[in-house]
């Protein structure tokens, strides 16, 4: 091998943190698998939502070697070191391997007709005695889209209740609403080929350099290609990114509005605004009601960049220095992911983003983007444009639009009246209504809520005595500790499907493995489960994940996200297709709401570059968003500002990275930052334990000092089990997503 494990992993850490899977075994390596009977399956890698395309190598039915797919065009064969040791998570010794029942107190083995009796008579009884709303479902942005869609018809239109959730909600909810108010329509404009042409990027709340290291790497090549490259970072940290920043506004927890809203500012008072494009393609609104121009620039005298400088605890000059530079670039992205989401107001920032581009016309052209990037690798393609949220239905529909359920309704072959029209419960408020005991049982699928949820102390408690059903392909995760059954499923490789991307990309994953022991796609499990409740006949027809496609597809004809012409055929062969794709011959679509969009009307559009035929005049929305705090500012009893995150090595709740022994030794436990100007007046040292505590719950963990969190803040990374850092995240969440703050609370911190 020219580059050992160790090599690698070392090159990562120390801040490149990608490779080539071909660099590492060499081109001689790979075809000296090859040749010893090694085959490739084209596939996409299962963690975050980059969509990277990898090539899963199996000999003798066993998973031996995995490589970047040169040929995909969102990595062009590189990985990051996570998706480096995936194919080693498939043998890993948590694999669960046969149903487990609750017996006494222990969950024993038992076999999948008395597991899935258990669960249908269970969720019977509850519908039959309390009504269908007293069950619900919770998902994952991690599931194939036709595991999803299964689900969601299977609760929704079945079944009738609209209780269907997933963890995109607590990632993403706020950056769809932010899409919606702004465009008309949830998702990206542009896609990654913007990178390659963007001569100013603007990141806002995004360690991009650990959470998606494959864009970042994109990135890094842009600024070497283009040395003149910009890069504004608007964070609260410190982190690796920084090795591209040119402008760093280490911003106050929570207080970033108003330097959006002052970014804004000096756009329009030097004259960076495009004229043209405002008045054939924009409105503006204070969020309640239309305004003027005049009267949104009135709004934004407020916002000065000393007002700003004053909220955020950041230099005025820096602000100004930031407009200037977006201003002045003939091209602009902005990138950003849970910093700016997981807030209270997440919406408002997500609008305030969007307003800067619709200013200054940076969009729907070359190198110019407002580019959420997301966390993980089908929460677009499965929940968002898939329907599984409790107030949506597949092909960005919604529960409360008649004519919306008729057509749903029509493709499922179910009664329209079964379709709800009442939105069902958020994921905070599903999970409170088991702690209230108003919803008696739920079936959660590819996801660990008793780990991930905020305030967590509150919610496992309503986990452990409701009827809790979990489709899992590892055990024990936090979650299946809890639940009364507990269900193997087939894992990544083990199954085919699509999953779909942050740029819009829908990409087929292949079968390239047989599950272990008794594992069964989730598929095929909720199928047993609708004809044991009855419903057998409205999913008689589905032979394989290829039919439930097909029947998804019809949801999406002639809608913003058309995918009629992404068929498995196509799928099949290419590095996926972005949408919209509305035939069969068609390529995709690179700029949305421009005349390279199929979708685009080009009778109503005139001479305008951009129509954004979604609204009903197509015009786009800048907003007038007021500031607002974090919901729990500090104070005196909690005087310090937490954050939380991810870092480069792991993912999510270590279910699947945990099980990779070199990915642990990096960071082998829980720790938290700590600003050395902190840690001195606190009289904390590297390595001494603290104690964090807030109204919450309170944890014990090292202290990291190092200069990354602005004094005043601390950060914990979310990973470990054995200390949850959700038991001090607040469960307060945005009125109008209904995604939780988990990026910012009050804490005290003390030497324990």
């Amino acid at each position: 091998m020219a580059f050992t494990r160790r090599e690698f992993l070392r090159t990562t850490a120390a801040g490149v943190a990608l490779a080539s899977i071909d660099a590492t075994l060499g081109a001689q390596g790979a075809e000296a698998l090859a040749n010893l009977g090694v085959t490739w399956h084209k596939t996409v890698c299962r963690y975050c939502g980059a969509g990277c395309g990898v090539m899963l190598g199996v000999e003798n039915g066993k998973p031996v070697a995995i490589r970047g797919d040169r040929e995909n065009p969102v990595n062009r064969g590189l990985m990051c070191v996570k998706g480096f040791y995936l194919h080693q998570v498939i043998t890993a010794k948590n694999r669960l391997l046969h149903p487990l029942v609750r017996k006494d107190g222990e969950l024993v083995q038992a076999s999948w007709d008395e597991a899935m009796e258990l669960v249908a008579r269970k969720f019977r009884e509850s519908i039959e005695q309390y009504g269908p709303d007293s069950v619900g479902f919770y998902g994952s942005g991690q599931g194939l889209t036709e595991e999803t869609y299964l689900a969601n018809k299977l609760f929704k239109g079945c079944i009738g209740t609209n209780n269907v959730e997933g963890n995109p909600r607590l990632c993403m909810a706020s950056a769809v609403g932010g899409y919606t108010t702004s465009f008309g329509a949830d998702e990206p404009i542009g896609t990654y080929d913007d990178i390659d042409a963007c001569d100013l990027f603007m990141l806002i709340g995004t360690n991009t350099a650990e959470a998606h290291p494959v864009i970042y790497n994109r990135l890094e090549a842009r600024k070497k290609a283009n040395p003149g490259t910009k890069f504004i970072f608007i964070d609260p940290r410190k982190t690796p990114t920084n090795k591209l920043v040119d402008l760093h506004l280490q911003v106050k927890p929570g207080y970033d509005l108003a330097v959006m809203n002052a970014i804004a500012h000096v756009l329009v008072k030097e004259g960076y605004t495009d004229e043209q494009f405002i008045a054939e393609s924009v409105n503006f609104s204070d969020g309640t009601k239309p305004i003027t121009y005049d009267e949104y620039k009135a709004f934004l005298q407020k916002y000065t960049p000393e007002y700003a400088a004053a909220q955020a605890g950041v230099p005025a000059e820096q602000i100004v220095e930031a407009a200037r530079l977006f201003g002045k670039s003939p091209t602009a992205m902005t990138m950003w992911c849970m910093g700016v989401n997981q807030r209270v107001a997440g919406v408002f920032l997500n609008n305030l983003i969007h307003n800067l581009h619709l200013l200054t016309g940076k969009l729907g052209k070359p190198g110019c983007d407002s580019f959420s990037l997301t966390g993980q690798p089908n929460a677009c393609g499965g929940v968002r444009e898939g329907g599984a949220l409790s107030h949506l239905l597949p092909g960005h529909r919604a529960v409360d639009n008649e004519q919306h359920r008729k057509e749903v309704a029509a493709v499922w072959g179910v009664p329209v009246e079964k379709i709800s029209p009442k939105p069902g419960l958020h994921a905070v408020a599903l999970f409170d209504g088991l702690v209230q005991g108003n919803v008696k049982a739920l079936y959660v699928m590819c996801t660990n809520p008793a780990q991930s949820l905020p305030n967590l102390n509150r919610y496992r408690k309503g986990m452990a005595d409701a009827f809790l059903v979990v489709a899992e392909a590892f055990h024990p995760t936090e979650t299946t500790k809890l639940a009364d059954v507990v269900l193997p499923v087939a894992f990544w490789g083990e199954k085919e499907g699509v999953y779909g991307c942050t740029e819009r990309r829908s990409q087929h994953l292949a079968k390239a493995l047989e599950p272990p022991g008794e594992a069964r796609w989730d598929g095929d499990v909720l199928i047993d489960l609708a004809k044991r409740l009855g419903y057998g006949a409205y999913f008689e027809h589905y032979k394989g994940p290829e039919d439930v496609w097909n029947e998804y597809l019809q949801l999406t004809k002639g809608k913003d996200m058309d995918l009629t012409g992404a068929t498995y055929a196509r799928l099949r062969e290419l590095r996926g297709l972005r949408w919209p794709v509305p035939s069969t011959d068609h390529p995709g679509t690179r700029h949305r709401f421009t005349r390279e969009d199929p979708l685009f009307p080009a009778e109503k559009a005139g001479n305008r570059r951009m129509y954004f035929y979604t609204k009903p005049d197509g015009k786009a929305v800048i907003f007038a968003r007021p500031d607002k705090a974090p919901e729990e500012p500090t104070d005196a009893e909690f005087p310090v500002a937490l954050t939380t995150g991810r870092i480069l090595e792991q993912w999510h709740t270590m279910t699947m990275t945990g099980q990779i022994p070199a990915l642990n030794r990096p960071a082998p436990r829980a720790y938290v930052e700590i600003n050395p100007a902190d840690a001195r007046a606190w009289g904390v040292a590297d390595r001494d334990k603290v104690r964090l505590t807030t109204r919450r719950g309170q944890l014990e963990l090292e202290a990291r000092v190092i200069d990354r969190p602005r004094p005043g803040t601390v950060f914990v990374p979310w990973h470990w089990a054995d200390r949850l850092a959700n038991v001090l995240t607040t469960d307060a969440v945005d009125p109008a997503s209904k995604e939780p703050e988990y990026k910012v609370c009050a804490v005290r911190v003390e030497k324990a």
